[in-house]
């Protein structure tokens, strides 16, 4: 599915600073295979298993019901400040159903759909937002990264970890990257891509392009017309997919991970979707997002599309879904239940690790929060 789309003429390797002048052409291609009204290319359906289709299904109606429940935990301040991935879940699901488990996932922080449907618990999502570090752990995670929050140096990690794998020879597994649209106009990504390229490691570069970099629009953010074409400045496929389609960006991941292993080196994907949601719980989108635009965006639901989908191959019907709500809700009110219920984490953690010593002010402090925490203890006694 995924061709090199960078496809210059052939230059002499044995002069390598020679300025090689002859006219390129360059082309981005854009795969669909679902679009908004449930219409299929047939011919690059993937070839999914009902399980895995269902898995997938699932996996995007879970992140969108727990993005609910934490913005509700988080406006009665029982979570701290946290980003949302609702209208964006098929960007990290469907790549993240196309890995194994011995691939590394290297994400941001808008990956929660992909998260879920890798394993990582509920209760995960509530630890880290609420302060605990804790929350990025999990058994059998020991291949999928922390929540990196600094835009664009999660890259940089992903193209160091593909190295390695390089050096030691690894076949059978690759890394991807997510990142957002931002993220394009950091350093740290150009870097990363550079060495990517350089090195021809096995990392594929997901680009969930939301159109939003925090509130400024991606058409102020870069003059680039596509964002995949980035990929040509470092001579590696690059291709943009209905970023709302979880069958298309599945099978892009699917073929660029399949290269990355044969050792093809990287690849870019930029998944076009849309963040119907702030940006994170201390963000007012209605102050610069357009209503007509986000309507748009919102008929163009993942979770809607794919449920046509489904329904359309006869695998899926109202008593279903019912059920799915209904297991969902239980598990979410589950994983809240035992996130409220722990006591076990050491409240001044934090002051252990502002220096390698003990420092006379900084203990002092420690004091004087620990004697609040017991006054407040008192006072709701």
């Amino acid at each position: 599915m995924i061709a090199n789309t960078c496809e210059p003429e052939a230059v002499d390797r044995q002069q390598p600073y020679a300025l090689d002048l002859r006219e390129r052409t360059f082309k981005i291609s854009h795969l669909q295979i679902l679009d908004e009204q449930c219409n299929l290319d047939a011919e690059r359906e993937p070839d999914l298993s009902t399980e895995d289709l269902i898995r997938l299904y699932r996996s995007m109606v879970l992140a969108r019901a727990v993005d609910d429940r934490m913005l509700k935990l988080q406006r009665q301040g029982r979570i701290g400040t946290f980003p949302l991935c609702t209208g964006q879940e098929a960007a990290s699901c469907g790549p993240a159903l196309a890995m194994t488990p011995k691939d590394w996932f290297v994400g941001s922080f808008r990956e929660l759909a992909g998260r879920l449907l890798r394993g990582e618990p509920i209760e995960n999502g509530f630890l880290l937002f609420n302060g605990y570090e804790e929350g990025n752990v999990f058994q059998g995670g020991e291949r999928t990264l922390p929540v990196s929050i600094i835009i664009a140096a999660q890259a940089l990690h992903a193209v160091g970890i593909a190295y390695a794998m390089k050096i030691r020879g690894e076949t059978d597994s690759a890394v991807v990257c997510f990142l957002g649209d931002g993220a394009t106009s950091q350093g740290d990504f150009h870097e990363a891509m550079n060495f990517a390229s350089v090195w021809q490691v096995p990392v594929v570069f997901v680009c969930a392009n939301n159109h939003w970099a925090i509130s400024l629009p991606r058409e102020k953010q870069t003059h680039s017309q596509t964002l995949a074409q980035k990929a040509i400045a470092y001579d590696m496929p690059g291709i943009q997919v209905d970023g709302n389609d979880a069958l298309a960006t599945y099978q892009a991941t699917k073929d660029a991970l399949d290269r990355a292993r044969a050792g093809g080196g990287p690849t870019f994907i930029e998944a076009v979707t849309y963040r119907l949601m702030m940006h994170t719980t201390s963000d007012d989108p209605s102050r610069y997002q357009l209503p007509e635009q986000l309507q748009a965006w919102q008929a163009r639901d993942p979770l809607i599309r794919f449920k046509g989908y489904l329904e359309a191959k006869g695998i899926w019907n109202d008593e279903q879904e019912a059920g799915l709500e209904a297991e969902v809700r239980q598990q979410i009110d589950d994983a809240v239940k035992a996130f409220e219920a722990r006591n076990d984490f050491k409240p001044d953690a934090p002051f252990d690790h502002v220096f390698g010593t003990k420092v006379p002010r900084i203990e002092e402090q420690r004091t004087e929060f620990l004697d609040h925490l017991r006054e407040e203890s008192t006072d709701a006694q």
